[in-house]
């Protein structure tokens, strides 16, 4: 599905600028534009079993899968939403890339690091082609 724009707006939640994508099965996915907003959705809008995605190595988006009651993704859906953890990155376009992926509660802020830094645990590699969804190249 096509990109949308989306700012958090909630007066009882911080204020961050992300791209929202729709994933098929209605899995939405979210892509923070700068580091403050990187930090922002890691650390206080993902829930614990949301999927949480970044390009190994390289400066760009954390990506938020935002998880489903009882519902668990396919490899597919996780596959699009490591690919636009790519596309959201300076390896953007490279051939295919690394990315971490991790649950939502294994992704911590290091005490006094700068924005965008975290720490992760437990994750998984995956290797795709940077891309977006219902993008044709």
């Amino acid at each position: 599905m096509p990109l949308e724009n989306t700012i958090q707006t909630d007066k009882q939640g911080p204020r961050y600028s992300a791209y929202r994508y729709t994933l098929p099965g209605d899995w939405t996915v979210l892509a923070g534009k700068t580091d403050a907003d990187n930090d922002i959705l890691s650390i206080k809008i993902a829930g614990p079993k949301d999927w949480w995605f970044h390009v190994r190595g390289m400066p760009g988006s954390h990506v938020i899968l935002v998880s489903k009651p009882d519902e668990i993704p396919d490899k597919d859906t996780i596959k699009q939403a490591a690919a636009i953890a790519a596309f959201h990155s300076k390896a953007r376009h490279g051939g295919t890339v690394a990315v971490s992926t991790t649950l939502a509660i294994n992704v911590s802020k290091p005490k006094g690091a700068k924005p965008g830094t975290v720490q992760i645990r437990k994750e998984t590699l995956i290797t795709v082609r940077p891309g977006i969804p219902g993008d044709p190249s």
